[in-house]
């Protein structure tokens, strides 16, 4: 899916898988703005580039609905979206997905931000850089990975 936003809002496992494969990066040279929650920036961990904004849900009623049905992280990157025009919320879970889509919610996963990078000439391949994924323990599936590839053209249909 081509990415338009020029504002990305990533979560947690976005962040985690990034800077496990060294790639954290790739999102401030994709978007003109990058930002979470404070809720994400607890469940990282960890201190975030100075790159990345830190904003708070104004909705907290809206927040916690949504926490109802995924986790807080989730919820919190959920809710900043639906406040915030024009951004792209980045989602790797499966339920956070369908729940954006019911909400109608531009989102990407992790992986589609990889294949950005290269429609972005950022990187020249997504192949290496989902080498490194796969050594980690984030899993996709056979199929999603042949779908990056053909997306990227990196594979023939």
């Amino acid at each position: 899916m081509p990415i338009s936003s020029k504002i990305v809002i990533a979560d947690t496992s976005c962040f985690i898988l990034l800077k496990k494969i060294d790639e954290l990066d790739l999102l401030v040279q994709i978007f003109t703005q990058v930002l979470t929650t404070p809720e994400i920036v607890e469940e990282f961990g960890e201190e975030l580039p100075d790159w990345i904004l830190v904003q708070t849900v104004k909705d907290k009623r809206f927040q916690t609905a949504l926490a109802l049905q995924v986790d807080g992280g989730e919820a919190s990157a959920i809710a900043l979206s639906a406040e915030t025009e024009n951004a792209l919320l980045v989602l790797d879970d499966l339920l956070a997905r369908k729940l954006a889509v019911r909400l109608n919610l531009p989102h990407t996963g992790t992986l589609g931000i990889i294949a950005a990078a290269k429609r972005n000439g950022i990187i020249k391949s997504v192949k290496p850089v989902i080498t490194k994924i796969r050594q980690t323990n984030f899993r996709f599936s056979e199929d999603v990975y042949l779908a990056i590839l053909k997306a990227s053209g990196e594979i023939d249909e």
